[in-house]
């Protein structure tokens, strides 16, 4: 009997893909009118008059029509449309701010539509905070004090929710301000105070209400990219309402499109982009070039063979991992998930007559790639690429790969 050999714990296929993550939030089915009669107004829904029409006819306001969609464990889902789409609406369903006319929404399959004021206002505290564009920071208090705020309105004792105001200010960069005031920070630093108060709560779902466009358009880049950060290293699920398309597409996994109180598609920006459903939603995107506006993590490949290299990993360990893996390339990362090197069957097999250092096995000229590199930077670089590259987040950790073939077909206007 021939014994199988199991592979190392350090060895893995990552295949981190949104729509294999859990459903953290759900909408089924979602109306909200606003007026004495919603019945009658919805009854006009039902027979296909418009917004428009609907209000023509009887003054009622249709503010959302029908949502349903689903938000992943993990995900930035942006709402976006433009001014009056139903978006703002939206979003304070999520929490029940605005209670809805029709529909279900689900937070951990939990439906709470259904559930009771105290219920209600136990979610807020442990599952979902808020961040709304006014900053909302009370003057008289201190950053730490005004971080605080809502978990002292919660009944945490002082000691309890500075500290947890504390935390919540490092993870934005600001523990260093915690005694200044409001006043003496600048609008990106006053945003961050914010979202620190959404944070100290620790609840694993963050609505943010346009919370950036407010900002100076350099500070807003600035807070974009510190949202990727907290994102990474926290994983929170985020929706995030917009009406900015370069701000949805940069920090959007996905992407929902408001119009008229409908959301008329759902997906990634490389998905919207090369497959507008409509008018409304191709008008989004006219003059946009792909390769100007996707970066590399748009379009990367997250379903890769890594192994996370340890000393007593020879050659041979690695060639009989990779020979079992079924993929052509074994990425080699530290314990911190850093790239290291990329072999090869080949190459491993070549490296072997002379060595055991699995180092002399490397492909050579392998560059990494950062996640925010735009699609037309790589054009060049994965034409002399001899494997699928690299591409890294900030912290030069692997987070997928690049091959000639995704971008190929991400810049194909066909």
């Amino acid at each position: 009997m021939v014994e199988t050999l199991r592979p190392l714990q350090s060895v893995h296929v990552t295949t981190s893909s949104i729509d294999m993550k859990p459903a953290k939030l759900k909408v089924e089915n979602v109306f909200k009118v606003f007026g004495d009669n919603p019945k009658g107004a919805l009854d006009l829904v039902a027979k296909g008059l418009n917004k428009d029409e609907i209000f023509a006819k009887t003054g009622h306001t249709i503010g959302v029509n029908n949502a349903s969609f689903e938000v992943f464990k993990g995900e930035i889902f942006v709402i976006m449309g433009l001014s009056g789409s139903g978006k703002s609406t939206l979003v304070r369903l999520l929490n029940r701010l605005i209670e809805p006319t029709t529909g279900d929404i689900f937070i951990d399959n939990e439906n709470i539509t259904l559930i009771s004021e105290k219920q209600l206002r136990q979610t807020r505290r442990e599952k979902i905070s808020m961040v709304f564009q006014s900053f909302a920071l009370l003057p008289h208090m201190s950053v730490v004090e005004n971080a605080a705020f809502g978990l002292t309105l919660d009944g945490y004792d002082k000691k309890e929710s500075q500290q947890k105001a504390l935390d919540a200010l490092e993870q934005v960069g600001l523990e260093a301000y915690a005694d200044s005031y409001p006043s003496e920070l600048s609008g990106g630093m006053q945003q961050r105070v914010g979202i620190a108060r959404a944070l100290a709560t620790g609840s694993e779902i963050m609505l943010m209400d346009e919370a950036f466009s407010a900002l100076d358009p350099l500070i807003r880049t600035e807070m974009q990219d510190e949202l990727i950060k907290l994102q990474e290293k926290a994983q929170r699920t985020i929706i995030f309402i917009s009406h900015d398309l370069d701000e949805a597409m940069r920090i959007g996994d996905r992407i929902a499109i408001m119009e008229q109180g409908n959301i008329v598609q759902i997906g990634t920006p490389e998905e919207i982009l090369r497959n507008p459903e409509t008018e409304y939603v191709e008008s989004f995107f006219k003059g946009v070039s792909i390769s100007e506006v996707l970066s590399a993590k748009h379009i990367i490949n997250r379903k890769f063979f890594t192994i996370s290299k340890k000393d007593s990993q020879g050659i041979k360990t690695i060639s009989r991992l990779l020979d079992d893996s079924d993929y052509d390339y074994a990425f080699i990362t530290n314990s911190d998930k850093q790239f290291i090197g990329v072999a090869t069957m080949e190459t491993l097999q070549t490296a072997s007559k002379t060595t055991d250092k699995v180092e002399d096995a490397y492909l050579s000229n392998v560059s990494t790639i950062d996640y925010e590199t735009p699609l037309n930077e790589l054009i060049g670089l994965m034409a002399e690429a001899p494997c699928p590259l690299p591409v890294v987040n900030e912290h030069k950790q692997m987070i997928g790969v690049m091959t000639r073939a995704k971008l190929l077909k991400a810049l194909d206007p066909t």
